[in-house]
């Protein structure tokens, strides 16, 4: 399968199309590149180690996933590392917080204005984009990058314009405007990604 157009040719009803859209997501997953997932996992536990915060920031259906991940990374996984957390927040949660900065100083500095608060030395951006092309993302990923912190890219797409300002990128690369498959591959990896980490932090109990 190598789009949704030709997932939706291959059926003639919802069961063939199932088994067409788990196959063109299996496709994608197997073609992310598996070096930078585990790049992405390293900067989490470096942050973990020095108890720094690890930021989310995405728009739609990516801000959900930046709430999903921030949740998973941090409480999910406490019960298994309580002498050591991950610390992390979602910066599209605070809806008052949003719609003051939204409406005084423009949606394009949401994220921007938040993290001149909050960042610093050793803390982690996470950027998560399937156009990659967000102003207010971009903004945010630039200003981190000036003060010498990493950003870790979620995209899709080509990548667009974060693709070059990340030092870290999972791209899941699909034509543009398939936001739904990106969507969903971006959150298998919230749960590929917390569950290594989750089990890693039990064998370390165990022992």
């Amino acid at each position: 399968m190598k789009d949704l157009e030709s997932v939706f040719e291959g059926a003639s009803n919802i069961r063939e199309f199932s088994d067409n859209y788990f196959r063109y997501l299996t496709g994608l997953l197997s073609s992310l590149d598996k070096a930078a997932i585990e790049s992405f996992v390293n900067q989490l536990e470096e942050a973990r180690k020095n108890q720094a915060t690890v930021f989310f920031i995405g728009n739609g259906g990516s801000a959900s996933t930046a709430s999903h991940m921030a949740n998973d990374f941090s409480f999910g996984s406490r019960s298994i590392s309580d002498d050591l957390p991950f610390r992390t927040m979602a910066l599209n949660d605070n809806v008052s917080i949003i719609t003051a900065v939204a409406n005084d100083s423009g949606y394009e500095n949401l994220f921007l204005r938040q993290l001149k608060v909050h960042f610093r030395k050793n803390d982690k951006l996470v950027v998560i984009s399937a156009s990659g092309n967000s102003q207010n993302i971009i903004k945010a990923a630039e200003w981190v990058r000036s003060q010498g912190g990493k950003v870790i890219g979620l995209l899709g797409f080509d990548g667009g314009k974060l693709k070059d300002i990340c030092e870290i990128s999972i791209t899941v690369r699909t034509p543009k405007g398939e936001y739904g498959p990106v969507e969903d591959v971006h959150m298998i990896l919230d749960h590929l990604v917390y569950t290594w980490l989750w089990y890693q932090k039990r064998k370390e109990k165990i022992k």
